[in-house]
């Protein structure tokens, strides 16, 4: 079944360290009509295309090999990028103020996405 394309026109940050759910990341942001920016593996590396590239929004995986994700959640904030978490960590596990972050459990489907998508903006 096809999705209407949500993100048609705009870049998404994909910050994931496990290359195979990575890649099912960057399928479901093609298939809603984004341009993926990365993916990326670690927080610098999603730091420095915040940077030069400025996303639309940004998907991230909360812990990238024992690193958090949270260093590059202060620059999203700063240039008010919206972000969507896709992790397999409960929402207990985030500080109160991320509780209202749309939230997708791993693996991540392009219905899944879609929906957050809509929902976010």
């Amino acid at each position: 079944m096809s999705q209407a394309p949500v993100l048609k026109g705009r870049s998404v940050l994909v910050v994931e360290d496990q290359y195979l759910v990575a890649q099912g990341m960057k399928r479901a942001v093609h298939d809603l009509g984004g341009k993926v920016l990365g993916p990326v593996p670690t927080v610098a590396a999603a730091l420095a295309i915040i940077e030069v590239d400025a996303p639309d929004l940004a998907l991230l995986d909360v812990n990238l090999g024992g690193e958090q994700i949270f260093p590059a959640l202060l620059e999203l904030n700063d240039r008010g990028i919206p972000y969507i978490f896709a992790t397999g960590y409960e929402l207990s596990v985030l500080s109160p103020e991320h509780h209202k972050t749309p939230h997708l459990e791993k693996p991540v489907t392009t219905r899944d996405l879609a929906e957050a998508v809509r929902k976010l903006f």
